[in-house]
């Protein structure tokens, strides 16, 4: 998986009726674009995540 900042990423859930999480990379800390990623989500708060199966990066776009 490879990321860079401005990058959103998308965490479905894990359960039936579990929300899906929606953030945006704010930092790559692996060389490369390549994970953790420090994460800002859409409600404001920030982690540390190393990406798993369930999620999916969205690349920005030339006009972002």
């Amino acid at each position: 998986m490879h990321a860079t900042v401005g990058d959103r990423i998308r965490i479905k859930g894990r359960n039936v009726g579990m929300r899906e999480h929606v953030g945006e990379i704010v930092e790559v800390r692996g060389s490369m674009g390549e994970p953790p990623y420090r994460v800002r989500f859409d409600d404001g708060h920030e982690a540390l995540i190393f990406p798993g199966p369930d999620c999916l990066i969205e690349q920005r776009g030339p006009q972002d």
